[in-house]
């Protein structure tokens, strides 16, 4: 393993890295001041910091490539020997990009979408306060700094999905009327927001033992340290504490990335503004765990010490089972936000399974760049998706694609970038990012070498099946076939029209892009992979065990294949899935030859489609198990304990004393010859005691 490349001080790159995550901060602090100038400037200065804080990214684009790293420091709490620092390197940098750039044009976007909304100045203090956290996350070389922009992003998202916390119906998501074992389906701002922010807890509680636990034997909470000086984990897997703490940690990422069981909150957070939606589901709180699994995964796997395997097994199944789990509900969901969110759980899931699978690999840098290379895309076009559904809903005014329909006619410049950046999604072979991002996930399961990669690769085959058919399923609904009775109804007072420039522009170009990386996507991947190949190696000494030969040999024989990186059996797979999907979602939603009604027509389909659109009774399971239950336990304490027995001792003893306190204040009667008498009674009766 070689040395750090570049560690400097506070000087020079090291600068720019930190001034990344500071500038955001410290435009929300200002904020408020900017505000009292004029609403105008307001918007614009919260713009501002963002474009700054993406220059100052871009300018360490060249370090990334080049395989070079800046490691700069300070004294934070020297008591206890820990500092506060930047570790910008290959991964780092690569994901602060996709951060800053991403949330630059959703701020561009938001000035559209949330024109005229009386508490813009919270909304942008708490905008600029998430990019500030999520850049922290980014940059931090320490667990313990980490986890502060980790909490940052915690509090931002509370703020931010209940940000109408007036709770207006309108704001709601879910079908109001609708329950699942007597548990409403449908959440209000306030209850989402408060809902994410509980739920994350519990994983950021995991992630905080982990760490500590770690700290503990390690006395270091530095990424670089860790690595440097192993022993901690000898003495750790001695103690058979090195696995669990390494699943501990990822149990923050479980939360922050709504991966089974932790995955409900994701679903009822679209009650925030669209900019806040797409933010979280692309670029920052639920990409969050994704990079947390990607910054110690490769540290994990580098200790000598530790039987890998199995923490990569836990990371690997849980991103499958939640793939499969939300893509389901994707299917059947009538909301065309939380059709978004279901498929970003889903999607999230390939990535943490793509990353479980590394460390099961011969190659850990394959399943490691695949996880990483779909981060990007997925950031890209679940943006543009997610900008281009806010436009749909600022057009129409309901979130139901019932209520939609026909629209291709009325937003055509939506209808166009929503379909781009949604072949992406559904991975249309050869011309999207999400195509070649999607099967290098599916190569890097079949070629791991895994006992069970074929299950794994089986979920992934059929996620990116239900992908396609929810895609087109989303697109058919919304732009295809006869207006909706709701707009019908509607049109004479609200007429549906084209968004503004500022809305339809940003989302554009996500859109755009996604197809036009797509075109070069296999170059693009291999620059991918001889880039975190380089990184792997020079941070943690991870070398590829599979020669040139078992390489084309795993690929069905063919050099150009290899050579381009691709494997004949995921292609296959991921075509099928694609068509399959595509032209099934294709004919119901958007040809409209085949009537949907025909699942009410099977009692098991129409079982079916109920367990799914009830989301598998895991949120009602959820508040039974962790609200109602323990509730009415409380309440039977309170009854026949409290309320009982403690209440009843209360009274009894309370009248015990009483009583007593009668009987000694019946002696005190204030005379001082009854004192003498009693006195000299009392001397009496010793003296007899003493003489028998």
């Amino acid at each position: 393993m070689t040395e750090l490349q570049g560690i400097i001080g506070f000087e020079g790159l090291g600068i720019n890295a930190w001034m990344v995550w500071v500038l955001p901060f410290v435009g929300a602090a200002l904020i408020p001041a900017i505000a009292k100038v004029g609403n105008r400037l307001r918007n614009y200065a919260a713009v501002g910091f963002a474009l700054a804080s993406a220059i100052f990214a871009a300018t360490l684009i060249p370090l990334g490539i080049e395989g070079g790293q800046v490691h700069s420091q300070i004294n934070w709490i020297p008591i206890l020997n820990i500092h506060a620092g930047i570790l910008a390197d290959s991964l780092s940098i690569f994901m602060t990009n996709i951060v800053a750039w991403i949330s630059f044009l959703i701020f561009i976007y938001s000035v559209g979408y949330m024109h005229g909304d009386k508490d813009l100045t919270r909304y942008w203090f708490f905008m600029l306060f998430f990019i500030g956290s999520m850049q922290l996350i980014v940059f931090s070389d320490n667990l313990l700094m980490l986890f502060f922009g980790w909490e940052g992003v915690g509090l931002a998202s509370f703020a931010l999905i209940g940000f109408w916390y007036h709770d207006r119906k309108r704001d709601f998501v879910g079908t109001p009327g609708h329950y699942a074992g007597g548990i409403q389906m449908w959440a209000s701002p306030s209850h989402a927001g408060l809902k994410a922010f509980l739920m994350t807890k519990a994983g950021d509680i995991m992630m905080l033992s982990g760490m500590f636990l770690i700290f503990g034997y390690a006395g270091t909470f530095g990424f670089t340290e860790l690595i440097q000086d192993q022993s901690w984990a000898t003495e750790m897997a001695n103690n058979n504490l090195l696995v669990p703490a390494a699943v501990l940690i990822f149990g923050g990422a479980i939360g922050k990335s709504a991966q089974f069981p932790l995955n409900e909150w994701l679903l009822e957070a679209m009650t925030g503004p669209t900019p806040v939606s797409a933010l979280i589901h692309a670029a920052t709180m639920v990409k969050a765990g994704v990079f947390l699994v990607a910054r110690i995964g490769p540290l994990f796997f580098a200790i000598s010490a530790l039987n890998s395997s199995q923490f990569f097994e836990v990371v690997a199944w849980i991103g499958g089972i939640t793939a499969f789990l939300l893509a389901t509900q994707a299917m059947v969901n009538p909301e065309i936000k939380k059709v978004l969110a279901y498929s970003t759980g889903s999607q999230i899931g390939l990535m943490v399974m793509a990353l479980g699978i590394a460390g099961l690999s011969t190659s850990f840098v394959d399943g490691y760049t695949a996880g990483l290379f779909h981060l990007m895309s997925h950031a890209m076009f679940k943006a543009s998706l997610f900008m281009g559904a806010g436009a749909v809903l600022h057009a129409v005014g309901s979130r139901f694609m019932t209520d939609m329909g026909g629209l291709r006619s009325k937003m055509k410049k939506t209808f166009i970038f929503m379909m781009m950046a949604g072949l992406s999604l559904a991975a249309a072979p050869f011309i999207t990012l999400g195509f070649w991002s999607k099967d290098a996930i599916l190569a890097s399961v079949l070629e791991s070498g895994y006992q069970y990669s074929w299950a794994l690769f089986a979920i992934a085959v059929m996620v990116s099946f239900m992908t396609a058919f929810y895609t087109f399923r989303m697109l058919g609904m919304t732009f295809f076939g006869d207006k909706s009775k709701f707009i019908q109804e509607t049109e004479s007072s609200h007429h549906v029209h084209e968004v503004g420039a500022v809305m339809w522009v940003p989302f554009a170009i996500l859109a755009i892009a996604s197809i036009a990386i797509g075109l070069i996507g296999f170059g693009f991947e291999h620059q991918l992979h001889e880039m975190f190949s380089a990184y792997l190696a020079n941070s943690f000494g991870i070398q590829s065990t599979v020669s040139v030969e078992q390489e084309i040999q795993s690929k069905g024989g063919s050099e150009f294949l290899s050579f381009v990186g691709l494997n004949p059996v995921a292609v296959i797979a991921s075509f099928s899935a694609f068509a399959l999907g595509a032209i099934l979602g294709g004919l119901v939603y958007m040809k409209r030859a085949i009537n949907p009604e025909i699942v009410s027509r099977s009692i098991i389909s129409r079982a079916v489609w109920k367990f799914f659109i009830n989301r598998w009774y895991l949120n009602t399971a959820l508040y039974w198990g962790a609200v109602i239950g323990p509730l009415a336990i409380f309440r039977i304490v309170w009854r026949y304990f409290e309320s009982t027995i403690i209440d009843g001792i209360n009274p009894g003893l309370q009248g015990t004393m009483t009583y007593f306190s009668r009987v000694i204040k019946a002696g005190q009667t204030g005379i001082a010859q009854t004192y003498l008498f009693v006195f000299a009674a009392g001397v009496l009766i010793i003296i007899m005691l003493l003489f028998l």
